[in-house]
This record gives structure tokens, C-alpha cells and sequence, in this order.
């Protein structure tokens, strides 16, 4: 799988320990052949590689309305 290099803005689809799937949406912090780091809205996840099953950059964030 090809990832963007970190600091990029991700979508990461991964399997939860309970079989469920869930995604994380944020800037890749870091990835190595274990482990994914995202940084989104509930905080810092750190995803195990064989979890993934799909992941890729998207656009940054609109801006906020005032």
C-alpha cells in the first residue's frame, strides 16, 4: 500500500479489535511496516499495518464559516 509521505491529510479505513470497521481522518504523523499515526479530531491513533484496509491523502479541511 502506498501511503503519502507524513504530514499529509489522510483518510485511514481500518478493523477494530472488535471486527468493526472505522476510519481516521487527520494528518499522517507517521508510518513504518507496523504502524500508522494519525492525528484527527479524537486525538492521536495509532493503527496497526495489518488493520488497514485501505488508506489515502484527501484535500485539506474547508475553512470554518464565522
Amino acid at each position: 500500500m502506498n501511503l503519502p509521505s507524513p504530514g499529509a491529510r489522510v483518510v485511514v479505513r481500518y478493523i477494530l479489535p472488535t471486527g468493526q470497521a472505522t476510519d481516521a481522518l487527520g494528518e499522517l504523523l507517521s508510518a513504518d511496516e507496523q504502524t500508522l499515526v494519525v492525528d484527527g479530531k479524537r486525538g492521536v491513533a495509532t493503527i496497526p499495518r495489518g488493520a488497514v484496509i485501505a488508506a489515502k491523502e484527501v484535500p485539506p479541511a474547508p475553512p470554518r464559516r464565522p
